[in-house]
């Protein structure tokens, strides 16, 4: 069956971080993304637990050290309720803290400081554990990128990306014909500190049509004044406005 706008990525697997310092959340939520997941944030124990009822996710990233209800509480109180795989987060590596946290139902302990292969590692164990496989493959028309490999091909001629073009490609794939500002993709890409030009955006555009032959660009569409959106060849060109991005 033909599917007009091409092939649409599969539904990315939930990740829910709670930790009560941002920039972690941000690391950890920011590294997630760019492997294919779905990241949510949450700073305190109270709306982490409110988080992990309501949006359910496929696997809960705890702080012990939480305001309000502290992490073993969250961890008690979601276990009650759920099966959810739950990694424990935190500075706090004496014995007896990693025995109360697995006592408490946490299916795994991770000590900071630490570093990100090892926890998108430890998240992948726990995943395939449980049963919940991660799609790792993103298609769009000719277009796929295997997250596990970071392999990306057009059609079938294989395509070498850089890092920062490589998840700039996955940003797109993740958001088929949403448009995307270029503040967003500053955000997403190269971090919300970033305080370089905003020019690097449309530079590293350029770099990703040129490997990926689009030219003139149909799958990478300008859209004046506003931003970029991945669309399918041969698709209309968008005005500007004729569509909405939404920050991940």
């Amino acid at each position: 069956m033909h599917t007009p706008e091409g092939c649409q990525p599969a539904t990315p697997v939930r990740v829910l971080v709670i930790d009560d310092e941002p920039h972690i959340v941000d690391f950890i939520s920011l590294g997630l993304r760019r492997l294919g997941y779905e990241a949510c944030g949450a700073f305190d124990g109270h709306r982490g637990l409110a988080l992990a009822q309501d949006w359910q996710p496929d696997l809960l990233i705890l702080d012990i050290m939480l305001p309000g209800l502290d992490g073993l509480q969250v961890c008690r109180r979601v276990r009650a309720l759920s099966s959810v795989p739950i990694l424990l987060l935190t500075a706090r590596g004496e014995i007896e803290d990693r025995v109360q946290g697995l006592d408490s139902g946490a299916d795994d302990y991770l000590c900071k400081p630490f570093s990100f292969e090892e926890l998108a590692a430890r998240v992948r164990a726990l995943l395939r554990r449980r049963g919940v496989e991660s799609a790792t493959v993103l298609r769009w028309a000719d277009l796929s990128v295997d997250t596990a490999t970071r392999e990306v091909r057009r059609g079938e001629r294989a395509v070498s990306l850089t890092a920062r073009e490589y998840d700039l490609l996955l940003l797109f794939m993740r958001h088929p014909r949403q448009v995307l500002t270029r503040e967003m993709i500053l955000e997403a890409v190269w971090g919300y500190d970033f305080e370089g030009d905003d020019n690097v955006v449309e530079v590293y555009v350029r770099y990703l049509r040129t490997k990926l032959g689009d030219y003139p660009p149909q799958l990478l569409q300008t859209v004046r004044g506003v931003g970029y959106a991945l669309r399918s060849p041969n698709a209309d060109a968008l005005p500007a406005g004729g569509a909405h991005g939404t920050a991940t």
